[in-house]
């Protein structure tokens, strides 16, 4: 009789259907590819498809919401909303470790982009719990994020006392010792600060700025990932995450690598050909119209240049103001990886 109770008990626990879970979740630009094409079909169909509707979305965008861009994440911390992605670049003013996820110049092709991040995301996790109260869900890339100028350049060193927007503190870092001045504007203000000369070069991925229409206030586009790949960081608010039963924590965790960051990630070698063809027209544009910038040629002698100041400046500098826990971390994993270690 007990064991026919044990097995009534445990058909019945099986049968017993999962709560249903409302998730309010802030994405990133909501103009852009990423979102467009990855992070609302995900969060808007497929987990809740997966879900079997028990897992229901209130999808809006950081833009949409006009947060600050260093706010989102410690609003997320704070359960102000559920889940939020963005750029990680723009939370560093909190995290200063952070800056290690997306270095530039260290990976040039999409699979070097996403050996660096499967390295770092251990340290990334533990900086999102400890600094946000957060769970890291994924790491997504926009594409590689190149140089725009509205004034003519030949060459990385003709960059040199220009004012340049860049995409991130290590890039503001790296562009200030390559001897142009880094200047904060945001990603929507730099078509305006182009136009009225504020900034003479902005720093983004290219089908970032194809998409936001960067071509029309820019007319040479050098194609050299100063600014890394500009990860994008999608995270759960911690509290959310732990009140969540198992088995609603490992569908989240499958199907966000698998409808989510896998295909963002699949896309991104393409993407950067693709748009760099869509902005010059030095090929058929598959987004729509090709535009006319001048493609500027990248020497091995820029690059060489630009990755010395890197190793020899730039990361050392970003190591003291991170911390040598921080630093040895990062030789061990993110280094180990790309050949670089930070003395």
């Amino acid at each position: 009789m007990k064991r026919t109770l044990s097995i009534l008990a445990a058909t019945t626990a099986l049968a017993t259907p999962v709560l249903a879970e409302n998730l309010s979740v802030v994405g990133s630009w909501s103009s852009l590819p990423l979102h467009n094409q990855y992070e609302a079909p995900f969060w808007g169909t497929t987990l809740p498809e997966a879900s079997g509707g028990n897992i229901t979305v209130e999808l809006t965008t950081h833009n949409q919401m006009s947060l600050g861009l260093g706010d989102i994440y410690p609003l997320l911390g704070q359960g102000v909303y559920d889940v939020a992605m963005t750029v990680a670049d723009y939370a560093v003013a909190d995290a200063p470790e952070l800056e290690g996820l997306d270095v530039p110049l260290l990976a040039l092709t999409a699979d070097d982009a996403r050996a660096m991040v499967d390295a770092a995301r251990p340290m990334v996790s533990d900086i999102y719990r400890d600094r946000f109260n957060a769970h890291v869900l994924a790491i997504a890339p926009y594409p590689p994020q190149v140089v725009f100028c509205n004034h003519e350049i030949a060459n990385l060193g003709d960059l040199e006392g220009l004012k340049v927007r860049a995409s991130g503190r290590m890039t503001a870092k790296l562009l200030e010792a390559l001897g142009a001045e880094g200047v904060n504007v945001s990603f929507a203000e730099v078509p305006g600060a182009l136009q009225n000369g504020v900034v003479d070069c902005a720093v983004t991925g290219a089908g970032s700025g194809y998409s936001a229409g960067w071509w029309e206030v820019a007319t040479h586009l050098l194609p050299i990932p100063l600014g890394g790949w500009d990860s994008v960081v999608t995270a759960i608010n911690m509290d959310k995450w732990n009140s969540l039963d198992a088995d609603t924590q490992a569908l989240i965790t499958s199907q966000v690598s698998s409808g989510f960051e896998e295909p963002a990630w699949a896309s991104a070698q393409d993407a950067l050909v693709n748009d760099i063809a869509c902005l010059t027209g030095n090929a058929e544009c598959p987004s729509g119209e090709a535009r006319t910038m001048t493609l500027v040629e990248v020497s091995d002698a820029d690059f060489d240049r630009a990755r010395n100041i890197l190793t020899s400046e730039v990361l050392p500098e970003w190591a003291e103001r991170a911390g040598d826990d921080w630093a040895a971390r990062w030789n061990d994993s993110v280094g180990t990886v790309v050949g670089v270690t930070i003395n």
